[in-house]
């Protein structure tokens, strides 16, 4: 009986200590030190680029005026342009950024957007339209209506995902994208981004709080997020995953049974010589 307590002892522990690794593999922000305060990047925020399509809203106590710098919401059915329908869908307009960085702006004309942001773009105009005389009291609003990012991998609803405002970090994009599954990397994820013509992959540890200092823990419009399978995926491409996990988990238990019966018949057989 000590035996059989002994034996059952040591496949306990064996078994406490793998889960323990394990979740060193699945656990984020690892080192993160609780209760301390650290500084907060609160002037963030996207610029935009070429490319980039904006939306550009004036409103005022005169709306007659202020119609000459908005464009027009154009209704849309099955994809086709339409003048009036009642189950039509609206869609607004928007000013795209062309590749020197410029916008055509009405009564303005040609405005260098490239790496203004959207609440510099808004000061911009505002003022120029104040300057030039053109209208008093007003309220201009500047929107993206292109940032997206696409999250792919080891995630629960890999896709694109239009983002709402102009600030999103990479835990909150893997948050919309359902978390990442088992069988993500979390010290394997990266973040590829285009800016210009030029093309930049940064790796990402989410078990590490070296994340925050990261220059794509915010994200940018466009960025793709891919999320590396561990070995267990990888070896299951292939194969169906539930006919796996079942092949494994009872071939494991029929390994385990037959390790001890091996060891149990050979201590009886010694004591028995």
């Amino acid at each position: 009986m000590r035996l059989i307590r002994n034996i059952c002892l040591c496949t306990v522990t064996i078994l406490a200590i793998t889960s323990c690794d394990s979740s060193k593999n699945v656990t984020y922000l690892q080192d993160i030190d609780v209760n301390t305060i650290s500084t907060v990047d609160s002037e963030h925020s996207i610029t935009i680029q070429p490319k980039d399509m904006l939306s550009i809203v004036v409103t005022s106590k005169d709306p007659e005026l202020s119609a000459m710098f908005n464009l027009p919401t154009v209704s849309y059915q099955t994809g086709s342009e339409i003048t009036s329908e009642r189950n039509s869908s609206q869609r607004l307009m928007g000013y795209v950024v062309d590749e020197e960085g410029y916008i055509d702006f009405p009564a303005l004309g040609r405005i260098k957007v490239a790496d203004m942001n959207r609440w510099q773009l808004q000061d911009y105009i505002k003022e120029e339209i104040t300057r030039q005389g053109l209208l008093k009291e007003m309220v201009v609003t500047v929107e993206f209506m292109n940032f997206k990012i696409s999250i792919l991998g080891e995630v629960k609803t890999p896709g694109s995902y239009k983002i709402e405002g102009d600030k999103v970090t990479i835990l909150e994009a893997i948050s919309m994208a359902g978390d990442l599954t088992i069988y993500g990397k979390r010290e394997e994820v990266y973040v590829i981004r285009e800016e210009g013509d030029e093309r930049t992959t940064y790796n990402v540890d989410l078990r590490s709080t070296s994340l925050f200092k990261s220059p794509v823990y915010y994200l940018k419009q466009n960025d793709i997020v891919y999320v590396q399978p561990n070995k267990v995926r990888a070896g299951q491409s292939t194969i169906n995953e539930n006919n796996m996990k079942s092949v494994t988990l009872w071939m494991s238990i029929a390994s385990l049974l037959s390790s001890i019966g091996v060891l149990i018949s050979t201590i009886i057989n010694n004591r028995n010589n």
